[in-house]
């Protein structure tokens, strides 16, 4: 099975910054298993700026352009090396490509795109994508990194793209303000309902939330993959996931 993970910044750091060390080393452990077992993984991360966040000392995520470009420049430096040290203990080889908008909507560089993540899979590489918050400005960002990886997920033909975030899936409501939320396993088809189930804004160093896991999963059923939304707090859930069992929400792709 060809696959895009796409991890949150909640999953990588701690709310300071700092890396989630347990967190990032079983990532790498269940993702390097799950390729030998023969399944083409890629890997869409976040944290470059969550990650420099805590290398520069900053006290919290910066609100001007120009620090939030300098802290994704350190911090992509560190999320790489410690990918590169982590991955490399189960003798799998990785490599970095940084995307923007402009990537996907000029016709030879989406091209070049996907040539590049062929050729690296053949290769039996691990490609690690984000998106270049050192360069990416509002007129060229795709803005957060589910709907990279949902643009990923397209641009590579993967089967099926898996959103691990700090939250189970898609609930009724609002899990934390109504103890009457459960969680949706499936779903067929996204409506106004569905859409209307999505909340506000993620974590405080990060930039996704339901509506964008929701746009996300728009654009993945549109193309015939089906998406999942689950917990990365365990990455043991993978597993469940690969073998088809339930866990958290799996939106169905439309099958042409």
């Amino acid at each position: 099975m060809r696959a895009v993970i796409k991890v949150g910044t909640s999953t990588l750091t701690y709310g300071n910054g700092n890396l989630n060390i347990k967190g990032i080393e079983n990532l790498c452990k269940v993702l390097s298993d799950l390729k030998n077992a023969g399944n083409e993984i890629l890997l869409v991360s976040s944290g470059a700026i969550g990650m420099g966040v805590g290398k520069l000392g900053l006290k919290e995520k910066p609100a001007d352009i120009p620090t939030k470009q300098a802290a994704a420049a350190v911090g992509q430096c560190e999320l790489m090396y410690v990918y590169d040290k982590l991955f490399s203990e189960y003798n799998h080889t990785v490599a970095q490509i940084l995307m923007t908008g402009d990537d996907f909507s000029h016709a030879d560089r989406y091209e070049n795109f996907r040539n590049t993540l062929d050729r690296l899979i053949e290769l039996d590489v691990l490609p690690i994508i984000n998106e270049n918050d050192t360069v990416a400005t509002s007129e060229i960002k795709v803005g957060d990194n589910d709907t990279l990886s949902a643009m990923t997920a397209v641009g590579a033909s993967a089967e099926l793209l898996i959103l691990l975030s700090d939250i189970d899936g898609l609930y009724t409501a609002d899990p934390k303000t109504d103890k009457s939320a459960t969680l949706i396993d499936t779903v067929e088809g996204i409506d106004e309902n569905i859409i209307s189930l999505a909340g506000g804004s993620g974590s405080s160093l990060g930039t996704g939330g339901m509506v964008t896991k929701i746009h996300a999963a728009q654009l993945c059923c549109e193309n015939g993959i089906d998406m999942v939304i689950a917990n990365g707090s365990d990455p043991n859930v993978l597993y469940d996931i690969f073998d088809g069992k339930k866990a958290g929400t799996r939106f169905i792709g439309r099958k042409a």
